[in-house]
């Protein structure tokens, strides 16, 4: 099976991908091979950050009982793995500084150099997170900046499983160059730098993340289980209780027999219609993405065989070609010019083949592709919208093998999407991780959820994933810092519901959970795109948070929020907290934009409002007796001015308990998501 990262429609998100693609690879784990001299996690290199002040799990493998010794900056410590191979030693407690030498020993020895303790910070989230300093074509003018010994970035090569892995799939740790950053998260990058700067020592920084994502595949079996809308998903993972190097183990020899007796069978099998030179008079036309149902081809089970010519896009010279074919429902096979080049097993897995391009031609080059269909619909069949132009538009295709699907037996294959399906993302790219010794964690993500209409969910979701990942990284309430969502889309003509202002509510929930905070991006997003490229505010923003929540300081770290209101008359007065050195608005006119007041009625207008010592008072000229008053309540909200001298913005707010728009709407599954 290969199970990669699709093509985003979206210009930036193809970068974000192509470069997880690049420097992942392929993303299933092979099987562990019994280990027989001492090896160290993935987490553990030379120029890595060690978190300073506390007790330091180090960890890994070797042959069953053997002694494991490490040494580090005068201390030594002795161990012994288990019975399964299993080794973890805890590095005293130390300070800030370094480098050190890290030594492990055991039949052979590892040497780690330029080890350094301070303080790491996980980054996870979705594209806004990922997105990197490259993307943003940002450079630093200060090379003493660029060039900062004292920060160092992992990026945590992207996995997926329906268990917790042991082991990441890769990444090292680096230090800050001007090469060095450009592949690296650009919020994090901000965020750690300021941090470094401000704290005098060591940073290192952990980047978990990828675009698109919705926060279900960020969450723990465990967790999704207490929320009823996941069951089916936590039920077939709990009975299958194995992981993907196993079913695909498993697979290779189902296949040894499956093939020959059900599998590779039938017409284009044995005609061998793979093959260019293959005569298609009587193939008929179909439109790609599609399934052949909606096509006309009912009632068919089993293999359909699908053809396309395309041509070298203009100056390729690479060694190695791509054809993403994205997800098909439910297995497949692909030839380019007669050569396979590509099989996959699973309708939720995304395809994307790599082949060597010297089997192709300037033009009229022929992809075949048998789909083959174990029941219900079938076909290349993800949105136009994540297509590309190989994959979209017109293709001949012709049924081969037809199955009775109620009983054509059916292997168990690893199969779940990168971007939607819960877990696969929390086993493959965070459970890994722990326990390696953190400070905190940085979160930018919501768009997803938004975009799926639930933001009243993301109120339970957000909470419950905060206080499992504490849990299961067994460090305490350790810092957690989200950044609410950018304002997005085209402003507001008028105030009304939004999936957007109901997500940025939800994220504030979460600060009912001990040591969390919000930075806001309500003033720096783009309405025409949803990865906003004022990074360095935001790291800022979430440098003051971490200065507060973790260090202690006594620092403004976020802009007013809402306390209380008042009725008074027909107007509204409402009150702040956090409102540093005053409130004041930026608009150069003096104007308090943003507000909407109500009445009785629920019917909201855009409101008047001036500022009062540290107060706003609301009104409109329609609404005589007014009951609630929202402020930023928009996908976009347009330009906002309203912060306190500190210069952190006003976060969103409303002061009404009214049904929301995505009230109640929950996930559910769908076996041809994204």
């Amino acid at each position: 099976m290969h199970c990669m990262i699709p093509d985003y429609g979206l210009e930036g998100v193809k970068k974000v991908l192509l470069y997880i693609l690049l420097t992942a690879g392929g993303f299933l784990a092979a099987i562990q091979p019994a280990y027989t001299k001492v090896r160290l996690h993935q987490l553990f290199g030379s120029h890595m950050v060690l978190q300073r002040d506390v007790e330091v799990p180090v960890w890994g493998w070797a042959a069953p009982g053997e002694a494991v010794r490490l040494s580090i900056g005068g201390h030594t410590l002795a161990t012994r793995a288990d019975a399964s191979g299993n080794w973890k030693a805890l590095l005293p407690p130390t300070p800030a500084g370094g480098p050190y030498t890290l030594i492990v020993e055991a039949e052979n020895m590892l040497k780690l150099e330029d080890v350094l303790f301070g303080e790491v910070w996980l980054c996870g989230g979705q594209s806004n997170m990922q997105y990197t300093l490259g993307m943003l074509n940002y450079q630093e003018a200060d090379s003493a900046r660029a060039n900062n010994a004292m920060l160092r970035m992992f990026n945590v090569a992207v996995d997926l499983d329906y268990l917790p892995k042991e082991n990441i799939k890769g990444g090292q740790w680096q230090p800050a160059t001007p090469e060095n950053i450009r592949n690296f998260s650009g919020t994090a990058y901000f965020f750690g730098q300021y941090l470094q700067e401000h704290l005098g020592v060591p940073v290192g920084l952990i980047s978990s993340n990828l675009g698109a994502t919705t926060i279900e595949t960020w969450m723990s079996v465990g967790a999704l289980s207490a929320f009823p809308q996941f069951a089916p998903i936590v039920e077939e993972i709990r009975s299958l209780n194995k992981n993907f190097a196993q079913l695909e183990a498993e697979l290779k020899v189902y296949r040894e027999s499956w093939d020959e007796q059900y599998y590779l069978k039938g017409p284009g099998i044995e005609q061998n219609w793979q093959n260019p030179e293959t005569d298609i008079s009587d193939w008929k036309d179909i439109s790609i993405p599609n399934f052949w149902e909606w096509a006309g081809l009912e009632g068919h089970d089993g293999a359909v065989w699908f053809r396309k010519e395309f041509d070298l896009p203009q100056g390729f010279q690479g060694d190695t070609f791509n054809i993403a074919l994205n997800q098909i429902d439910d297995y497949d096979i692909a030839w380019v010019n007669g050569h396979k080049v590509g099989e996959s097993f699973g309708n939720r897995n995304w395809r994307n083949y790599f082949f060597p391009a010297s089997i192709l031609k300037p033009v009229g080059n022929v992809l075949v592709v048998r789909v083959f269909d174990i029941g219900g619909l079938g076909g290349l069949y993800t949105s136009a919208f994540w297509g590309n132009p190989i994959l979209n538009g017109k293709w001949k295709f012709k049924p081969g093998l037809k199955i009775d699907a109620s009983s054509f037996p059916t292997p168990a294959v690893p199969n779940g999407s990168f971007f939607t399906h819960p877990a696969l993302l929390y086993n493959g790219s965070i459970a890994p991780l722990m326990p390696y010794a953190i400070k905190g964690a940085i979160w930018y993500q919501g768009e997803s959820n938004a975009l799926d209409g639930r933001s009243e969910e993301y109120q339970e979701l957000l909470p419950a994933m905060i206080r499992d990942w504490r849990a299961q990284w067994g460090q305490g309430d350790f810092p957690f810092l989200v950044v609410q969502l950018a304002n997005y889309l085209e402003e507001a003509l008028k105030p009304g519901p939004s999936t957007w202002a109901e997500l940025r509510e939800a994220q504030m929930k979460a600060l009912e959970e001990p040591n969390t905070a919000i930075a806001t991006a309500i003033d720096i997003g783009d309405a025409y795109d949803i990865h906003p490229k004022n990074k360095w505010d935001l790291g800022y923003r979430l440098s003051l948070a971490a200065r507060k929540m973790a260090y202690g300081e006594d620092v403004v770290y976020a802009g007013p929020v809402y306390e209380s209101m008042t009725v008074e008359g027909d107007k509204v007065r409402i009150s702040f907290s956090s409102v540093g050195g005053g409130l004041i608005t930026k608009d150069k006119y003096g104007y308090v934009r943003g507000f909407a007041i109500a009445g009785a009625d629920k019917q909201f207008h855009w409101a008047k409002a001036y500022l009062e010592g540290n107060s706003v008072v609301v009104y409109h000229p329609e609404v005589t007796d007014p009951v609630a008053v929202r402020y930023a309540w928009a996908d976009n909200p347009g330009p906002l001015g309203l912060c306190n001298k500190e210069g952190l913005p006003a976060l969103p707010f409303r002061t009404d308990d009214w049904k929301l728009s995505t009230a109640g709407k929950q996930y559910t599954f769908d076996p041809h998501g994204f």
